[in-house]
């Protein structure tokens, strides 16, 4: 494969961003500022932790990496921009495969006009892609996990667990029988940010956003370190699609609390901003669930307890997580 002739491949033919002065085809790209501040995250994927072959096609490998950085965004407030791509080509995989990758970034790109400005390409062992986006959003504006106060509802975006539920399914190595599989495998598979939904809420004064990729036990407990507060989950209210309960009903429940990478939004909001949100959602398409409240304002052991069969009990921070050793 040649590199130079990849690169021609996957260069835009035009870009839809005004403020892109010179995109692929030189050393670097040239931005030009825009009013406001920008937004920056980065995410890898690397084969055989993140993905396989048996259970992802090469443009649900694009697709997901590149929504997992967008999903970032989402939680800030931040309306995407560009994106860059470092990948590691192992030669086991064609450049039919790659372009396919590729492609899969493109499909979803496309949707929130989102432009591929540069990046690197280098061979090694296993396939692995490290996107950075860059987005922006109005001066001061950026939403932060730290944002959360006392009296504060929190919410969730979509329902719960089901990218874990099309995942195992997957790994079982079955082929979709029903409606409710399809729907599991395109959960995990193709996830949709909640871009829309996160930036129409810029009218609000104060909102704390925190995307699930984790697990909102997981994300429960960054909020309340973060805006050091007690965050209160009404087990009832936790959404989860009948596809999950249907097809895992001794796993669902844990799966809506740890099950992660359902890259839906986790909130705060001040009680009179509900309306709001969900007016916002509705429009948007997106269901959106009050599931709990904030307690204790600078709590000395912010943390985040359950409410469950009238019974309340801590949820410690669960789910999928780099760098941890064996048995922890």
């Amino acid at each position: 494969m040649d590199e130079f002739s990849f690169i021609r491949s996957i260069q835009p033919k035009f870009y839809r961003q005004s403020s892109v002065i010179k995109g692929i085809s030189d050393d670097a790209a040239v931005i030009r500022p825009v009013d406001g501040d920008f937004v920056t995250a980065v995410d890898t994927m690397v084969e055989g932790v993140h993905f396989t072959r048996e259970t992802m096609e090469p443009e649900h490998i694009g697709w997901r990496v590149l929504a997992a950085n967008l999903s970032d965004l989402a939680a800030m407030g931040s309306t995407p921009r560009f994106y860059m791509v470092s990948i590691t080509v192992p030669r086991c995989w064609s450049e039919k495969e790659l372009q396919s990758v590729y492609r899969g970034m493109k499909q979803l790109a496309d949707k929130y006009a989102v432009d591929l400005i540069g990046g690197d390409t280098v061979a090694g062992k296993e396939l692995s892609l490290t996107v950075t986006v860059i987005g922006s959003v109005a001066k001061d504006k950026a939403r932060y996990r730290s944002h959360a106060q006392s009296g504060d509802l929190l919410f969730v975006t979509g329902t719960l667990g089901d990218s874990r539920g099309g995942l195992e399914y997957l790994l079982s190595g079955q082929a979709a029988c029903s409606k409710a599989h399809d729907y599991l495998i395109r959960r995990h598979r193709t996830p949709e940010p909640r871009i829309t939904t996160a930036s129409s809420l810029s009218s609000l004064q104060r909102i704390a956003l925190n995307d699930v990729s984790d697990g909102i036990a997981s994300e429960a407990n960054e909020i309340a370190e973060a805006s050091q507060v007690e965050v209160i989950i009404n087990h009832e209210a936790v959404p989860y699609s009948e596809a999950l309960s249907t097809c895992y009903p001794d796993h669902y429940q844990a799966w809506m609390f740890s099950g992660g990478e359902d890259f839906e939004l986790l909130g705060t909001v001040p009680e009179k901003d509900w309306p709001t949100v969900e007016k916002t959602a509705e429009s948007a398409g997106v269901r959106v669930t009050k599931i709990g409240y904030v307690q204790n304002m600078k709590s000395p052991s912010p943390c985040v307890w359950l409410d469950k069969d009238g019974r309340r009990e801590r949820l410690a921070a669960s789910g999928y997580t780099h760098l941890k050793e064996e048995g922890e």
